[in-house]
């Protein structure tokens, strides 16, 4: 059965949340679900050696590639969809334009989230009772992106990689610069869990100037011979990188999502964005600004991440 599914938010992190509910189609159809998504979710850089995954079909409609855009665009849309002749299209959004392009495409049977209520639409418990109403599916999983054993071996070889030692991403980027953490509230951390035990931290970060000073503030320090940058990687590289090491500590960033849902206990960084972004997978552990009860957008916390508390959590994901 040829099934799509389509979700337009924009990121990486919001295309790793929806993966249970498009795992579920999948179980509950015996059949690899297509996938329509942006150009931003980068989802063909992690999501091409899952296996309930088919095919990724991009929207492009950013400035560089405007295929889509626009009403010539839907129309360029259709005949691409027609193409494919899916038999069910699953819209995981209230968009009137899909559901056009849906029946324009000639897809028989069309399930989407209500018409025009695309506010307040939760990012887990909207999609969760679009798929209880639709087809009584309960969907409680963590995200799954599943990556081939000899590509982990081989970033052993490449990367030298001792299994004895304590592997540690840290996740130092950050789409806002509101969301990363300062360089000295990591390495306190280094430095603490250095004292307890063998470590090596792998360094996960962008090309953007402020995220290549914290990375060169923490590879300019005593510690600069236990990390390893990752900037120059792709996403698709430094999965099995991320799959061989043992914990993680990641702000609000790709990394956090992607180390989650390889099955990595991740510490997440909650300094601006709402707390369901670092806590909705079980391999997940949030730590929330100082003087917080929870946090959300304009929290403006990152500066009050403590240390210890991080510190605190690695003992307890150790033990």
């Amino acid at each position: 059965m040829k099934i799509l599914a389509v979700q337009n938010r924009m990121g990486i992190g919001d295309t790793i949340i929806f993966l249970p509910f498009i795992k579920a189609l999948f179980e509950k159809y015996n059949s690899p679900i297509s996938l329509l998504v942006k150009e931003s979710s980068k989802a063909d850089q992690y999501l091409h050696q899952t296996n309930y995954i088919d095919k990724i079909i991009t929207l492009e409609r950013d400035k560089n590639n405007n295929k889509h855009k626009g009403f010539i665009g839907s129309f360029n849309l259709i005949k691409d969809l027609k193409k494919e002749n899916f038999e069910k299209i699953f819209i995981f959004n209230s968009s009137l334009r899909f559901n056009l392009i849906a029946r324009f495409s000639g897809i028989p049977k069309i399930y989407q989230y209500p018409l025009f209520r695309k506010k307040d639409q939760h990012i887990t418990k909207t999609p969760k009772k679009f798929l209880k109403d639709e087809l009584n599916l309960d969907v409680n999983e963590d995200p799954l992106i599943q990556i081939d054993n000899a590509l982990i071996a081989k970033s052993i070889e490449n990367f030298k990689i001792d299994k004895n030692d304590t592997n540690i991403l840290l996740g130092i980027g950050g789409s806002g610069h509101t969301k990363r953490i300062p360089a000295n509230t990591f390495l306190d951390v280094i430095e603490k869990i250095s004292i307890i035990k063998k470590c090596k931290f792998f360094l996960a970060t962008g090309k953007d100037k402020d995220e290549q000073n914290i990375l060169n503030e923490i590879l300019q320090s005593k510690f600069r011979n236990l990390c390893v940058p990752l900037d120059n990687f792709s996403i698709k590289e430094t999965l099995p990188i991320i799959k061989n090491c043992n914990f993680s500590i990641c702000n609000d960033s790709s990394f956090s999502h992607l180390s989650a849902a390889l099955g990595i206990k991740t510490i997440t960084l909650m300094a601006d964005t709402p707390l369901i972004y670092g806590s909705y997978s079980s391999k997940m552990f949030p730590i929330i600004p100082d003087g917080e009860l929870t946090v959300t957008h304009n929290t403006l916390g990152k500066e009050k991440i403590n240390s210890q508390k991080i510190f605190d959590k690695i003992i307890e994901i150790l033990n």
